[in-house]
């Protein structure tokens, strides 16, 4: 039965790998049409072609590797400067720069000279690269909100889960108390586990972060706490104490390793499946966007610490990148979970909303042959253009982005020697979850 589970959570999961290419191409093709270019394929997938049809100009199809997707564009890069698209060197670079503007014109036929991609105005070439990220990025949003509001997303309550019998500096990372300790306030109080707080100080409470801060905010003071205990309202009356606690940032994060003096009652808080607001739920995936954008940013970093794990036996941080293989395993492992089938589900769409976020911003990094290297392109163009009009100089024409092939390769090169590191590890030391 677990091996069943486990190869449902991975069909799950490459579902909606199939579904988030299909979706990031689409964005590309509608736009790309809607500006009258012309596009021969729309194509899921790469390798061999297992299923395709013809509509219009354009052939749709799937492949048999689902590990990404294209769109063919007539012109996407202009003819040399001679008015060529064929011309050869004995140059490799030159050479990579022609075989690139010639791929370009591969399929041009009579009539075209006015379809090109590199003769529409920038700002609807851009339109047409950052349409395929936006789709992956408007999917991550509707995702993340149909599992923040509609399933909830396990957090800390303001229910109380145990009571500390003393007062611990949360620093010195012990939970036995010594004589010396003085006893918590929470445990003078008398409250209990189970106990749901209801308000604080007089102030309602509705959420762990609130109380929290109500806490902190309060040392020396003396408070009522009233608590819904097995369905009845009690009032407490406690003390704060004051303890050094652990720092929270401004999302109400802990933050590993830093600490305050603030308010301490002394219990520890339960978790449970919290639905979210929709204002909640935009400041969860602020927080979400952040941390994608320094994970992205701190990728090199990590390459040490990927090979140890990959190639040395290192254990696997649960921060480590993760490729479609480690992403596949961890969905298939979501299914095997002692968990209810609506909180499986909700982490498999959680799953998939993250690579799409991924997919957001990894596509907008302005290297070739990326997306965002082709709107850096057509911005770097529109900026030389205008220039040119402000100076009263001659029209520069269209930026030759095949100029730039040989760098593209190179970040092709280097893109692929970390998926192979990332591959490797995925295999023989995978991220798991618990």
């Amino acid at each position: 039965m677990t091996a069943l589970m486990m190869i449902l959570g991975i069909v799950v999961f490459v579902i909606g790998l199939l579904v988030s290419i299909a979706w990031h191409e689409l964005g590309h093709l509608s736009t790309a049409k809607l500006f009258g270019i012309r596009v021969p394929q729309y194509m899921v997938g790469f390798g061999p072609t297992i299923w395709s049809r013809h509509k219009g100009d354009t052939e749709y199809g799937i492949k048999a590797v689902p590990l990404g997707g294209y769109i063919r564009m007539i012109g996407m890069f202009p003819p040399g400067a001679d008015g060529r698209v064929t011309a050869r060197s004995t140059s490799p670079w030159r050479s990579m720069i022609e075989d690139a503007r010639s791929a370009a014109f591969e399929e041009l036929q009579p009539g075209d000279e006015s379809r090109l991609f590199y003769t529409r105005a920038p700002w609807k070439r851009v339109i047409v690269m950052f349409a395929g990220p936006f789709m992956n990025l408007i999917l991550a949003v509707a995702l993340f909100l149909t599992v923040l509001m509609g399933f909830g997303i396990s957090q800390q309550t303001t229910t109380v889960s145990s009571v500390s019998q003393c007062v611990i500096a949360q620093s010195e990372n012990r939970d036995t108390c010594k004589k010396t300790d003085a006893s918590s306030p929470a445990a003078a109080a008398g409250l209990k586990a189970g106990d749901k707080i209801l308000s604080f100080n007089g102030v309602q409470t509705s959420s762990w972060n609130q109380l929290s801060d109500l806490i902190r905010s309060a040392p020396g003071k003396e408070v009522a706490i009233v608590v819904d205990r097995k369905g009845q309202d009690v009032t407490l009356h406690a003390k704060i104490a004051t303890n050094q606690v652990a720092k929270k940032d401004s999302s109400g994060q802990i933050v590993t390793g830093q600490y305050v003096t603030a308010g301490f009652l002394g219990f520890s808080a339960a978790t449970g499946i919290v639905r979210q607001d929709f204002g909640d739920s935009v400041t969860w995936m602020g927080d979400r966007l952040g941390e994608a954008v320094d994970s992205i940013a701190g990728l090199p970093g990590k390459i040490p610490a990927l090979w140890d794990s990959a190639f040395d036996g290192a254990p696997r941080q649960p921060d480590s990148p993760m490729g479609v293989v480690g992403a596949a395993r961890v969905g298939g492992e979501i299914f095997t979970l002692d968990i209810p089938p609506t909180e499986q589900l909700a982490m498999a769409l959680m799953l998939v909303a993250g690579f799409n976020l991924s997919l957001f911003l990894f596509n907008m990094l302005p290297l070739l042959p990326l997306d965002g290297g082709h709107i850096a392109g057509a911005l770097w163009e529109s900026l030389r253009r205008s220039l040119a009009k402000l100076l009263r100089r001659p029209d520069p024409g269209p930026f030759d982005v095949a100029k730039l092939m040989p760098v593209a390769y190179v970040v092709a090169g280097i893109f692929v020697c970390f998926t192979l590191l990332v591959l490797v590890a995925d295999v023989v030391n995978p991220v798991k979850i618990s």
